[in-house]
């Protein structure tokens, strides 16, 4: 690569440098949407592996309804008059706990199908809630002479009711086990669930105790809808890497590479809510749950749900996916080296060179996301990064016609992969981080090319460059 006569100066081979790694956004970009497609066919596999198992659940309840009679006057027109008419309908009184122990234990078990896999659980929910006929029902507008307490129903929800497996749920009252029916769960899970009906007639002597024992399948996340005056939902599972989400967050939890265990203290208080709810309340007044009744049925946590998700330690395509965002980082600094080593050290470099070298820097991400989805993160960062800088460090020696020259590349590319590790392990300091190197990258370029006159040609002078 020999000098010709008409050599471009300093100034247009830093424009030539860009235009080329403007150029290069382009395969980046394509990267970019491959690891989007990627996730998207993982997550599509993984939906397919907990296909028939259980979604993700939500438990809800126990809550207590109680039909009870009204009297509802409308005003129609007969015969051209204006007659008012009165209609007996019949309404719901909700009535929730005062109080509510839940205890719920997870089995977490890995499913894999190729090179995909999903976290799947079983869990048994126990726990006692016990109801009492609230002292201030006239201030509700139903009287004790309107509800028909012999035709009570006391509701359970659980997000996906197919999940329910094993022995059929237990619901019992003074050790008297109830029959249960499907459905009418409360509108916070979208009514799935299950119900049984009973005579609470003896709510008006004394509150009643409800214990209650059943088990369910689910993948991915668990989360309750505390309703009670005085919630207490306790979780446990061997699972080491457990994420709490939503409204509340556990008031005590243990976490270690045994597993979890975690208790949340919820009161009505903090739900915005009365224990006392009628059909008209819910139609008038937008609750807490009544406001976000469907985005609790969503992925992402509502405000009043207390949330364990048994998330992926790594998830690598996340990582991946900010790594690649670092793409042009590794181009700027490796074309800058290369543009050092051709108007300091008067190596020619072509554009045909500095494609190549771009092409280099970009394949680094298809290796990275083709190995991560085989090996696990890590161990293929590390065989990218060796093969990339292998690669470009041979060619260099050619393009930059010495070993020495080369190995400046290759101790640049080291450097990179390096510092791009650490600044996917530390995320908080990522900013900072590059910032720094951009800051010396910077500074560097600025000494090197303190005394080049960017308008036209210098001479090569002694400098490391040009050894």
């Amino acid at each position: 690569m020999s000098d010709h006569v008409t050599e471009r100066p300093p100034g247009r081979k830093l424009l030539f440098a860009i235009l080329i790694g403007a150029l290069l956004a382009i395969p980046l970009f394509a990267v970019y949407l491959l690891v989007y497609d990627r996730q998207s066919q993982s997550e599509t596999a993984r939906s397919s592996i907990v296909e028939g198992w259980g979604g993700p659940q939500t438990i809800a309840g126990p809550v207590l309804v109680i039909p009870y009679s009204e009297q509802v006057s409308e005003t129609v027109t007969e015969n051209g008059k204006q007659v008012v008419k009165t209609n007996m309908v019949w309404r719901e009184l909700t009535i929730a706990p005062v109080s509510a122990d839940i205890r719920s234990e997870l089995k977490p078990e890995r499913r894999s199908r190729s090179i995909y896999d999903a976290v799947v659980y079983e869990a048994r929910n126990t726990g006692t809630a016990r109801f009492a006929m609230p002292a201030d029902l006239q201030r509700f507008g139903v009287g004790l002479d309107q509800l028909t307490l012999n035709r009570a129903e006391l509701r359970f929800g659980l997000r996906d009711a197919r999940g329910l497996f094993g022995p059929p749920p237990s619901v019992t009252i003074d050790d008297r086990r109830l029959a249960l029916q499907p459905g009418k769960g409360p509108s916070e899970v979208g009514g799935s669930g299950f119900f049984t009906w009973l005579d609470a007639g003896a709510l008006q002597q004394a509150p009643i105790a409800v214990s209650f024992d059943y088990a369910f399948r689910g993948n991915g996340w668990l989360s309750l809808l505390p309703q009670a005056g005085d919630t207490r939902w306790t979780v446990s599972s061997t699972w080491a890497s457990p994420s709490f989400t939503g409204g509340f967050l556990p008031a005590t939890r243990r976490v270690d590479d045994k597993g979890f265990s975690a208790t949340w203290r919820v009161g009505n208080l903090a739900l915005g809510r009365a224990l006392v709810g009628t059909e008209q309340d819910k139609a008038e007044q937008a609750t807490p749950y009544n406001a976000r009744g469907v985005d609790s049925l969503a992925a992402t946590p509502g405000d009043y749900e207390a949330r364990v998700d048994l998330v992926t330690p790594v998830d690598l395509y996340s990582q991946v996916n900010r790594s690649v965002k670092y793409g042009f980082l590794f181009i700027g600094f490796t074309f800058v080296a290369f543009l050092m080593f051709d108007v300091i050290g008067g190596v020619r470099v072509t554009a045909v060179e500095y494609l190549l070298v771009g092409a280099g820097l970009v394949l680094f991400f298809v290796l990275l996301l083709a190995f991560a989805e085989v090996t696990g993160f890590t161990p293929a960062y590390c065989l990218a990064a060796a093969a990339i800088i292998g690669l470009l460090t041979a060619y260099s020696s050619a393009v930059l016609g010495s070993w020495r020259r080369a190995t400046y590349i290759a101790g640049l590319l080291t450097a990179l992969y390096g510092v791009l590790y650490v600044l996917l392990s530390l995320e908080a300091y990522s900013l900072l981080i590059g910032s720094l190197l951009l800051f010396a990258a910077l500074a560097a370029v600025m000494y090197l090319t303190r005394g080049l006159d960017w308008g036209g040609r210098v001479p090569p002078t002694e400098h490391p460059f040009t050894s």
